[in-house]
């Protein structure tokens, strides 16, 4: 008997986090634990309490995997003989959508499978354990005096870039007062969630003054014409532009590469679907000529262990947002994760994804659980 507990945890955020979708003081995480045959293993998704930023939100992931994904799980599981990642991923292949629901079942069923094997997901992966170079994702403060302040600290804690969150009316001036207070140097960047129009191309292509790594995700998902529009890739402006929520799949990431939306590509392994579909995203890019970093949803230590993993992987160039845990959370329900002194990280040894799993923690931080078995 295999057993699949889903727990929603609620874990305090150090400093709430702000940015043009919302405010954020505590984080509330979906996390799929497996048990079989003594073995067990972990994942957690990017799903949000409510679909602001994804399409899918925790309860409706949750009403997913119980009423559709496991029930066909199962199925696979009974003609196949046994319970593999293998098996999952063919089962759910023709439901449609529903990337963070499929890619949670996935990511903790291979969790679990890589564990029994005494396996480390960069291993399977194809990475290398290596030191990982990690910036740090900056939200919006009251004030840019503020934004000083915690920039300045970050860089002081070691983080080799910085990433600012953007919105109308945040823009332009707490750029310049981060170019101007830290230096041409810096490596920095800004993230937008969407936040503009067409109509703000204009005002956007001011940032050009700044030398910016890249301008994240300034148009809705939808609008890859309007990414193209400002891409280094189609001959226009000099910021790179980098997709993000656009990119929900392989074929997604294809398109946006093929129509010239995308000079960066922004990775985050639940929104796509899992580590698996993570990877073949990284090997199309590569392939391509396009430059990726492991994207971050405030993860806890075992979102962080598994993302490290991914990004240990050649074509993961740029400084990814896996930040420290300290950085969110005063407690985590795994070991802490923490910047070397030359400002990097690197994936966990152990099999499977790495996380130690603190079950005490689990405990203080559920909110609820679901218990299905298979």
């Amino acid at each position: 008997m295999t057993i699949f507990e889903l727990r929603t945890l609620e874990l305090p955020l150090v400093r709430p986090f702000r940015t043009s979708r919302g405010v954020e003081a505590a984080r509330q995480v979906l996390v799929l634990h497996v048990e079989a045959d003594g073995v067990h293993g972990w994942a957690e998704s990017a799903a949000d309490p409510e679909p602001t930023y994804f399409p899918e939100y925790i309860a409706s992931a949750r009403t997913t995997i119980q009423n559709v994904l496991l029930p066909r799980v199962a199925e696979a599981v009974t003609a196949a003989g046994g319970l593999t990642s293998a098996v999952v991923r063919q089962s759910l292949a023709d439901v449609p959508g529903n990337q963070i629901a499929r890619g949670l079942v996935e990511s903790a069923v291979l969790d679990t499978e890589l564990r029994c094997h005494g396996m480390a997901q960069v291993d399977f992966l194809g990475g290398v354990r290596r030191p990982l170079a990690v910036g740090v994702s900056v939200g919006i403060p009251d004030d840019i005096d503020t934004l000083l302040d915690w920039v300045g600290g970050y860089l002081e804690d070691g983080y080799r870039r910085v990433k600012l969150k953007i919105q109308p009316g945040w823009d332009l001036e707490p750029v310049r007062a981060v170019r101007e207070a830290f230096g041409d140097d810096l490596p920095l960047q800004v993230d937008a969630n969407q936040a503009y129009s067409t109509a703000d191309i204009p005002w956007l292509r001011r940032l050009d003054d700044f030398g910016l790594l890249l301008l994240e995700q300034p148009f809705p998902r939808d609008e890859l014409l309007s990414h193209t529009a400002v891409s280094v890739r189609s001959g226009s402006g000099s910021t790179p532009v980098c997709l993000d929520e656009s990119v929900l799949s392989l074929y997604d990431a294809a398109t946006a590469i093929r129509s010239g939306a995308a000079d960066v590509i922004n990775i985050k392994p639940s929104r796509v679907g899992g580590y698996l579909t993570a990877r073949q995203i990284h090997d199309l890019c590569v392939a391509n000529g396009i430059p990726v970093f492991c994207g971050g949803t405030l993860e806890t230590g075992v979102g962080r262990a598994a993302n490290l993993a991914l990004a240990s992987l050649p074509g993961f160039t740029l400084p990814g947002d896996i930040s420290a845990t300290s950085r969110y959370f005063a407690r985590d329900i795994s070991q802490s994760f923490e910047l070397d002194s030359t400002g990097c990280l690197i994936a966990p040894a152990g099999p499977g994804n790495g996380a130690v799993v603190d079950l005490d923690a689990v405990e203080d931080f559920t909110r609820d659980r679901l218990v299905l078995t298979l």
